[in-house]
């Protein structure tokens, strides 16, 4: 198993690719804090399922990642724990669409805040743990909105702008401490934000452009986070993958 004995953080890991990747890990031997907004039956099942059948802890974790005083209670909680963090992956974010002249600056302000501040802020306690044990791997979801720039996703492409470049200077800054640092871009995946944000004739559009002809399962994603999370990427930092299918 490529975690075996690791211990992995996820954020927004109650749906869609955070919960692909939540599960891929814990198939390959990670424990997981898997973290999300809110409780649900489900994921309480689901997280429950998941531990028991590959034998790993799976702890979900609530807080919202730009409230502070969650963030922190959260960072109190996986530090009582007193296990090392060897992974973390930012995924929690928002999506918004709408055209620049309909985009109000508080608008903006909001999703930087939700996709890249607060990421940023979690990532920097974190990472104080991880420099402790000299080692890391830190994965950053971004999106290839970012490289297509696409009409009415100004706001979001700039976010994951802001992802794609961090992501390159923390590797940067973090590479003397062992700790690797690259990002995910994926293309339109499977997910339910695709399904409510992405209108039909866009989806097509973004199909017919895309090599396989297809959109990307969470799966497809959350393998690739296994990959830059493994030993298997030891010496791969400082990169964003994109993995949409050739678009």
């Amino acid at each position: 198993m490529l975690l075996s004995g690791k211990t992995a953080i996820v954020t927004g890991s109650n749906r869609g690719i955070g919960k692909a990747i939540t599960e891929i890990f814990a198939i390959n031997g990670a424990n997981v804090w898997a973290c999300a907004r809110k409780s649900s039956p489900d994921f309480i099942e689901f997280t429950e399922q998941l531990a028991k059948d590959n034998n790993v802890q799976i702890n979900p974790l609530y807080f919202d990642l730009i409230d502070e005083k969650q963030m922190k209670d959260a960072i109190k909680s996986i530090r009582s724990a007193k296990q090392p963090v060897d992974i973390l992956v930012n995924n929690a974010g928002a999506i918004f669409t709408a055209l620049f002249q309909m985009t109000s600056v508080d608008k903006m302000k909001e999703l930087f805040d939700i996709n890249f501040f607060s990421q940023i802020k979690f990532s920097q306690y974190i990472i104080k743990l991880m420099i402790k044990e000299k080692k890391g791997s830190v994965i950053n979801i971004a999106s290839s909105a970012a490289y297509e720039c696409n009409e009415g996703r100004m706001a979001y492409a700039a976010t994951k702008s802001a992802v794609i470049t961090s992501s390159v200077v923390m590797s940067r800054e973090l590479g003397l401490s062992n700790i690797r640092v690259n990002g995910i871009a994926p293309g339109l995946t499977q997910t339910d934000m695709m399904e409510l944000n992405t209108p039909k004739e866009v989806l097509e559009n973004v199909v017919q452009r895309t090599s396989l002809r297809r959109v990307g399962q969470p799966k497809e994603i959350a393998n690739t986070a296994l990959f830059l999370a493994s030993e298997m990427s030891s010496f791969i930092t400082g990169q964003v993958l994109r993995v949409d299918g050739g678009l």
